[in-house]
């Protein structure tokens, strides 16, 4: 029987990718992995792509979002997805923590 194991919340498990952005990796398997990201209030994100597809849930604070469609905010609650391949950038108008599940896993943040 495989093993489960519980990965805690915490600060001490942060990195810093950029300034403003703290990322903790929390469970993942081949097919899938869930990040915990904090952003500060006025942190602006590198515009980027990756293959996965990624869900985004805002546990707290508000994110501003731009991708080839347009732009919108979301605020704690909300979610949305990413398609794989699409260029997109977010913006933190409020300090903020969110949950982004990559499927499959990002080889680059285990």
């Amino acid at each position: 029987m495989p093993s489960i194991q519980v990965i805690s919340s915490n600060q001490e498990g942060m990195t810093t990718p950029e300034p403003g952005l703290k990322r903790q990796v929390m469970s993942f398997s081949p097919s899938m992995m869930l990040v915990r990201h904090t952003m500060e209030k006025g942190w602006v994100g590198t515009r980027h792509s990756h293959p996965h597809e990624q869900l985004v849930y805002i546990v707290e604070g508000g994110i501003r979002f731009e991708h080839p469609g347009g732009t919108f905010e979301a605020r704690t609650g909300d979610s949305f997805l990413v398609p794989g391949g699409v260029e997109h950038q977010a913006t933190a108008f409020e300090d903020s923590e969110v949950l982004d599940l990559f499927t499959p896993m990002r080889e680059d943040y285990a």
